[in-house]
């Protein structure tokens, strides 16, 4: 039985197909490309924002388009936030993110309904295929499934879910526990790196839905029980004592948590990349306060320069949205001058998307979308012009680069990887091998290490 998995969103989504991958692998599922012949499509859904809610439909549509009589399975955050999802003809089976570890016993139920499998005592097996179907390419006698694990060189750990924060313009918090926070214990989360690294992976990023919130239990005054928080610290701590691994990157982080006490901490983790992702969404205080964040960008910028106190030439990189609502020129303005201010290496630019059942949906002066994408472009390019000023801070050689992907670009093939800054370089395929760390000069096309 061969079953394909398509994940959109975040680094938490793909944790969590993978988690997905195991459970099918285990019950004798062959996994497959998206694009590829399969009996089952899964569909990890993002619901973030209306164009992650319209991506998540178009795959739920294509999928069946290409594949009538496939089952379409639709999970996560998409499904939690439409309570009409259930209406889509296109659809055959829909799973919130409290079922996802469900999902392989669901779908095999709806197997067996459909007399696609079947099931003698405990055991669950393929129905027997004819010649006829065989023949029709419904099945292939060669097929094989491509293993997504030695597709990567880095594993995405989910160590915390849920969010306390209610931010006014998402939606995380309802679909994501309504505000419960859970985190992995810390041995746990061991236990599952030690696999990872046996496995062959060098690197493992940690993340969650609020990473920050890890090892946090209640809410307390300011959203925080353990304010600097030791939790996630210790975590790092723990994880860099591992044999054998060679890198720890953090997901998106609560401007907040970066203390000297915790950076202090963390001193003698020397597995920690240098690369930082601050959540900020605006660079004015009066945006700020109307999407209900929680800190200044006085107070932002503070953690920023402590962070380069501490590492050398870090990247800051971080998420920034355009268009809220109430957001003048003015106040864009000011988000352009805070931008510049600080420096970052990286950015991730949004149009603000009105969210039904949010606070910032029923907010007066929504931003016209003409001016949203015409401010989303000034950002877009300035964006371009700080991350190469920050690439050319780069030393030489450069050190320490995962390849981890191959890239064709005007005709060449490359192997691409990223050092552990998150800037990504590109080499002849011929002169590198995949999941290995290389260090070299900066060249011309051809003739070795190139910025992609």
């Amino acid at each position: 039985m061969q079953i394909a998995f398509l994940t959109l969103g975040c680094k938490v989504n793909f944790y969590e197909t993978e988690k997905m991958i195991k459970a099918f692998k285990n019950e004798g599922f062959t996994i497959v490309d998206f694009d590829k012949n399969a009996d089952v499509y899964v569909i990890n859904t993002c619901t973030v924002t209306n164009i992650a809610d319209r991506k998540s439909r178009q795959m739920i549509h294509r999928a069946k388009k290409n594949a009538p009589d496939a089952l379409i399975v639709a999970v996560g955050c998409y499904v939690d936030s439409d309570h009409d999802i259930e209406k889509d003809e296109s659809l055959d089976l829909a799973l919130g993110n409290g079922d996802k570890s469900e999902i392989a016993k669901r779908v095999i139920e709806e197997l067996i309904k459909r007399g696609k499998m079947i099931k003698t005592s405990d055991k669950v097996t393929e129905k027997t295929y004819t010649e006829s179907d065989c023949a029709s390419g419904r099945i292939h006698e060669d097929a094989f499934g491509t293993d997504l694990h030695k597709q990567r060189t880095r594993a995405f750990l989910k160590v915390q879910d849920g969010c306390n924060q209610f931010c006014s313009y998402c939606l995380i918090p309802y679909v994501r526990g309504r505000g419960e926070l859970k985190s992995t214990p810390a041995d746990e989360v061991v236990k599952e790196v030690k696999e990872k690294v046996s496995q062959g992976y060098k690197e493992v990023v940690i993340t969650g839905i609020h990473l920050s919130s890890y090892g946090v239990s209640e809410k307390g005054a300011n959203g925080f029980v353990h304010e600097k928080g030791l939790p996630l610290q210790n975590l790092i701590k723990m994880v860099n004592d591992i044999e054998g691994l060679k890198r720890i990157r953090l997901g998106s982080l609560e401007p907040r948590i970066i203390t000297k006490e915790w950076l202090e901490g963390l001193g003698d983790c020397e597995k920690l990349c240098p690369h930082f992702h601050l959540s900020l969404q605006s660079g004015c205080d009066d945006t700020l306060k109307r999407m209900n964040r929680h800190y200044t960008t006085a107070e932002y910028l503070e953690r920023v320069e402590l962070i380069r106190q501490y590492y050398d030439n870090p990247a800051i990189t971080t998420d920034v949205i355009v268009g809220f609502p109430g957001e003048t020129d003015e106040e864009f303005e000011r988000t352009l001058g805070f931008l510049e201010k600080v420096g970052f290496a990286d950015l991730h630019i949004f149009q603000y998307s009105m969210r039904d059942g949010t606070v910032a949906a029923k907010m007066p002066d929504q931003i016209d979308p003409s001016i949203k994408k015409k401010r989303s472009e000034i950002l877009i390019d300035k964006s371009k012009e700080w991350r190469n000023n920050y690439i050319r801070l780069q030393d030489e050689p450069v050190k320490n680069i995962l390849f981890e992907e191959y890239e064709m670009r005007n005709g060449l093939k490359y192997l691409c990887g990223f050092n552990e800054r998150y800037v990504r370089y590109g080499v002849d395929e011929k002169t590198a091998q995949m999941h290995e760390f290389v260090s070299g000069k900066l060249a011309k096309v051809g003739d070795g290490l190139i910025i992609f």
